[in-house]
Order: structure tokens, then sequence, then C-alpha cells
């Protein structure tokens, strides 16, 4: 069960029974832990559907509400082929936009770009900030990211003790091993988080999930489709969406946003390739960096999950 905190802000904790959304309203959340590539797509989404390059399943009418400044920001971080900024914990910054889908029908999307720091809280802590919790009752369909390069795979005790041993730091017997959320597998922490929307805080009954494998031209080389590699490598929520208490359909997606490393902050010590950050920069199309695989399709289109997800 995850607590909702106290805050004198208790009218933004109304049942979500009470919310009437308007006709033709879609409410996406975007999910997922701190890296796991939320900011990079919303990014390239922006850039996507503002700049007409690529033909996509739906096109961009209007800004309803949101930062547009922020929208641009981070866009153009993403068209010069820069890591973005850390998403800092604080007020979500929610965007909503009117687009429309092939057959002209106005489709108003309404999602937050929360920071990951508030989904690590609800999983290690337990408990979420009320104004996250507000928008997590009103969303009704979640676009789950995983950094498809960063899966903490599940490990077996005797394999840490083996290892310890030969790095010549055996676990001594009968002392405790120090232990912290964190360390629990990534399949652990987002199947927890799923069912932290079902739990009586913040449930709005069945949800649409669209799981994002991000960072997908780091594992295609692996020769997996998406629903292989989570089949194989993140089982645990494979399981869980075919056959838990959801009641929703679900569909995995491989996305690179990027479409391969991108230049750090000048203070960083990640290792990044200026040839390839160049190549990058010099295509005549920002959007074609983009790449959306389905086990059926494979585009540039990001919208492709977005349009699923609110049919």
């Amino acid at each position: 069960m995850c607590q909702v905190r106290a805050s004198a802000v208790s009218a933004r904790l109304r049942p979500f029974d009470a919310v009437t959304p308007m006709a033709q309203e879609k409410s996406i959340v975007i999910c997922g832990l701190p890296g796991s590539g939320k900011t990079t797509f919303l990014a390239a989404l922006w850039h996507l559907v503002t700049s007409r390059e690529v033909a996509t399943r739906l096109s961009f009418q209007s800004l309803r509400n949101g930062d547009q400044a922020y929208l641009n920001e981070i866009a153009n971080r993403w068209r010069f082929a820069k890591v973005q900024e850390h998403t800092k914990l604080g007020p979500p910054k929610v965007v909503c936009m009117n687009l429309l889908d092939t057959a002209s029908k106005a489709v108003r999307l309404t999602f937050p770009d929360l920071s990951g720091e508030s989904y690590q809280r609800m999983w290690e802590e337990r408990e979420v900030d009320p104004d996250v919790a507000a928008i997590l009752r009103e969303r009704s369909a979640v676009l789950l990211f995983l950094h498809g390069d960063q899966i903490q795979p599940p490990q077996w005790t005797v394999d840490v003790a083996a290892m310890s041993k030969r790095l010549g730091l055996p676990v001594e017997p009968g002392k405790p091993v120090p232990w912290h959320p964190r360390l629990a597998p990534t399949q652990v922490q987002v199947v927890e988080l799923l069912q932290l929307l079902r739990g009586p805080e913040l449930d709005v009954g069945a949800r649409r999930v669209a799981v994002v494998i991000s960072a997908w031209d780091k594992v295609a080389p692996e020769g997996r489709t998406p629903s292989t590699l989570l089949e194989e490598r993140i089982p645990l929520l494979q399981q869980y969406l075919d056959h838990g208490e959801l009641g929703h359909p679900w569909k995995v997606f491989g996305c690179s946003a990027q479409g391969g490393d991108y230049e750090p902050p000048p203070d960083s010590k990640i290792e990044w390739s200026r040839e390839e950050v160049k190549t990058l920069r010099l295509l005549d199309k920002a959007s074609d960096r983009i790449q959306l695989v389905a086990d059926d399709t494979n585009s540039h289109d990001l919208t492709e999950p977005i349009a699923w997800l609110t049919e």
C-alpha cells in the first residue's frame, strides 16, 4: 500500500469518480524510474509533431496547456544531440495538447512529465506526494518506460557470494548484509509501481499500458523483438501484465528516441563519440534518428504507442 503524504491542499485529493472527463479527452501518465528515457521521449515527440518531417498517426493541432518554452528547450537539446538535464523534483510539468488522428478526429492528450524520483519514492518509501497522487488518479492509461540498457537483473545469493569470494571480499557467515530497496531487480520495482496504481489511494479501474523499452539501439543488436526481450529479460513484468489483476490490454514497444549517444554535460565522465554526435546533428531530418519498433511495425513515429493507448 502507498500512502498519500499529508498536505494542506486537500482539495486536490478528490476521488477519481468525482472527475468527469471531457468528450474525447485522453489522459496518459508517463511512468518510469529515474533515467528511463521519459524526458527524451517527450522532447523527441514535441519535435516530431511540430516539425511534421515524417508522417505520424497523430498530428499536432495546438498546445492547450503546458510550458511551451520548456518543451522547446528540451526539443532543442534533443535536436543538437545533447543529453537532457535531469527532471528535478517539484510541481509536475503537465502538458496538454490537441491532436488529430488520421480521420481528422480531435484527441485531447494530457500527460505530466514527472520526475523519476517521484516513482522511486513510491517504491522505496511507500508514499506519494499529494500533487503526484492527484495526477495519477486522473490518468486512464500508462506509458511505462524501461531503459533497455540499464535493466538490473535478479541476483542469486550463491552467485553474489561466489563473486565476493573471487574479489577477496568473502561474506562472513551470520553477518547481516546491508540492503536497500534500490538494489531490487528492475522488474520487481516496475511491477510494484503498477500494483501501487491499483491500490485504494490511486486506483481508477482498468488502465491500458504501453511498455516502452527505451535506448532500443543499444539492445537491438541482440536480435530480439520487444516482446521476446520482455519475456526473456523482464519476465515478471510480462507475466504480471498477462495474468495480473490489471484487467486491461497491453503492448510493448522498442524505442530509440535519440538514435545514438548524445553529448553529456561538460563536467560529466560519460564516454561519448564526437563523430557519432556530429553525424546525428548533420541529418537532413532530425526525425530520422527516431526508431519505434513493435513486433509488427518499424517506423519513426513516436505517436504510435500514444495512438494505441487512446484507441
